[in-house]
């Protein structure tokens, strides 16, 4: 009894995610890993604003780009697509779009975060805040836009296919993300930092897997 007491995995672990995988995603990959460790209490900070591991402002971060601090232990689960999707109940009263600017559509998207607009630039695409109808920095509330059937927005495939009134629209546009688990070097050998660590690489691989699009 009292080798398994040691043994025991226990404590506290700070999880640190993007708004959408830490609403979306992680709560039921963080349920398994409750029910498997029961005795460790897990702490989830959603923020788009990447947490500093190295100032321990999180224990391990789950992260939509490659980490660039160094003392880090970081892997690579590798990349989710995100495409353009509506209602179908949108899609009834508005048809199908054409193009990106359609005029008989709405659109849902960022609003006045900088660093959105910069990467959507980047990407070749050439819209403002002003292209949207539906407006917001927090990307949950353009997916919750997007369930209630508002306009057009993104997705990443993994979201959409657990919902069958969100339709793909517009296939030739969308863009990928990197998806990496991060926690700082000197943690590896705490035993539940590296529970947490490891089964969230082996869950978010498994999602990863869903949100590919259609070959």
């Amino acid at each position: 009894t009292a080798s398994g007491a040691s043994a025991a995995v226990r404590g506290t672990v700070r999880v640190t995610a993007s708004e959408i995988m830490g609403g979306e995603v992680l709560p039921a990959i963080l349920t398994d890993f409750h029910e498997i460790h029961p005795e460790v209490a897990v702490e989830l900070v959603l923020s788009n604003r990447p947490e500093d591991l190295l100032r321990r402002e999180a224990d391990i971060a789950v992260r939509m780009v490659r980490p660039t601090q160094d003392a880090l232990l970081a892997k690579r689960i590798g990349t989710v697509s995100v495409g353009l999707f509506a209602h179908r109940r949108y899609l009834q009263k508005h048809g199908e779009p054409r193009t990106l600017d359609d005029p008989g559509h709405v659109a849902v998207g960022f609003d006045r975060d900088p660093s959105v607009a910069r990467a959507v630039r980047a990407l070749g695409l050439p819209l403002s805040r002003d292209f949207f109808s539906f407006r917001s920095d927090s990307d949950l509330a353009q997916l919750a836009a997007l369930r209630a059937g508002f306009g057009i927005g993104g997705c990443m495939y993994g979201l959409a296919r657990r919902d069958p009134n969100l339709v793909h629209v517009l296939p030739g546009i969308g863009f990928d993300m990197e998806l990496w688990v991060v926690m700082h070097e000197d943690l590896k050998s705490s035993r539940r930092m590296r529970a947490m660590f490891d089964h969230l690489v082996e869950g978010l691989t498994a999602y990863a897997a869903t949100s590919q699009p259609p070959a």
